[in-house]
């Protein structure tokens, strides 16, 4: 059973940071494609970033040179650093493990950014 818990979710004024975390119950993390997505109120679940089992990283456009995703290994966990933050990435965060066709989903962690 695979178990994912997010963590570092809060209130926090625009401008401000947050680092998110994901943890991961689960053989072999290393193999592991992880992502973050959010979902903000009204919308539909977007991609944020993501990294390979090999340390390649992407992320959307709108948070690229705000928000960096990182991952170790020895700790089971993917991290999400979130500076400059606005109020437009306000939302639940998810955290997402792939592998193959076996996708598994955090249960989230909520950001507010205030204006």
């Amino acid at each position: 059973q695979v178990q994912l818990v997010e963590s570092g979710g809060g209130l926090v004024q625009a401008g401000g940071s947050l680092r998110l975390s994901c943890a991961a119950s689960v053989r072999s993390f290393s193999a592991y494609r992880m992502a973050w997505y959010r979902q903000a109120p009204g919308k539909s679940r977007e991609l944020v970033a993501a990294i390979t089992s090999g340390g390649i990283t992407n992320a959307t456009d709108s948070v690229k040179g705000r928000f960096t995703i990182s991952r170790d290994n020895a700790k089971n966990t993917v991290y999400l650093q979130m500076n400059s933050l606005k109020p437009e990435d306000t939302g639940v965060y998810l955290c997402n493990a792939v592998w193959f066709t076996l996708s598994y989903w955090g249960q989230g962690t909520q950001v507010t950014v205030s204006s």
